[in-house]
């Protein structure tokens, strides 16, 4: 088989939340910060040359900041199945408090069996359930965007840390086993190729200045070697 479709995957510019350290999920009026927004335009500078097909983006006001930015002009697809996990009574929380949960272990050692707790402000999911929603929602877009524009088609979803994690895991075959095996900066990119029979992943959270980036992201309020819920802060 020929070339098929690329897909970008975008996780949101640096956000009001990632400078507080607190776990945003679907908290209202979470924008980005003057650094994500000169995040966002060196990719979008990157991007000048490049013709894309489609451009979908979570509801989440960081995301469809950065969508505007990314491909100024552009109309944005809104796309609920690519939003945050659903983290419950874990949103709007320090990510410095959760370490102490004992739930942070479970997601961390068994992401699998992790289910956030219920909130009566904001609802609340598996990762398992997360991972499904976007990992179904990107197949059926890019299946879409080969049908409509051909092979050679480039098409952008902009997302999360943990939604974008889950991508990567499932293409790479890993399942949600191997989510925090994958670490998603802000206002990083990742490029996916489906090839019928597998996946292919051509590069993972890339950046202008990715290499400094892996040497400094993992805040002292996170043990060693574990994941940050969310995404990594930046």
């Amino acid at each position: 088989m020929g070339a098929v479709a690329l897909l970008l995957l975008v996780r949101h510019g640096h956000s009001t939340a990632n400078a507080d350290a607190v776990l945003a999920g679907w908290t209202e009026g979470v924008g980005l910060t003057e650094r994500g927004r000169d995040e966002v335009a060196r990719i979008a500078a990157r991007l000048t040359e490049v013709p894309i097909a489609r451009l979908v983006t979570s509801p989440l006001q960081r995301c469809r900041e950065t969508a505007e930015l990314l491909l100024p002009g552009a109309s944005a697809e809104v796309l609920d199945d690519l939003g945050e996990c659903h983290y419950g009574a874990w949103t709007g929380r320090p990510i410095s408090e959760l370490t102490r949960d004992p739930l942070w272990r479970t997601v961390q050692d068994d992401p699998a069996s992790a289910r956030f707790p219920a909130s009566d402000r904001y609802a609340a999911e598996s990762l398992t359930e997360m991972a499904h929603r976007v990992v179904s929602a990107i197949a059926r877009i890019d299946a879409e965007v080969e049908a409509e524009r051909g092979p050679e088609a480039v098409w952008v979803a902009v997302s999360h840390g943990d939604p974008i994690k889950a991508v990567l895991a499932d293409a790479v075959g890993a399942g949600l086993a191997g989510l925090q095996r994958v670490h998603v900066d802000p206002a990083s990119v990742s490029l996916v190729r489906r090839t019928g029979d597998r996946v292919m992943v051509l590069a993972v959270n890339s950046a202008g200045d990715a290499l400094g980036r892996g040497l400094t992201t993992v805040p002292a309020t996170v043990p060693a070697g574990d994941a940050t819920v969310g995404g990594g802060t930046g």
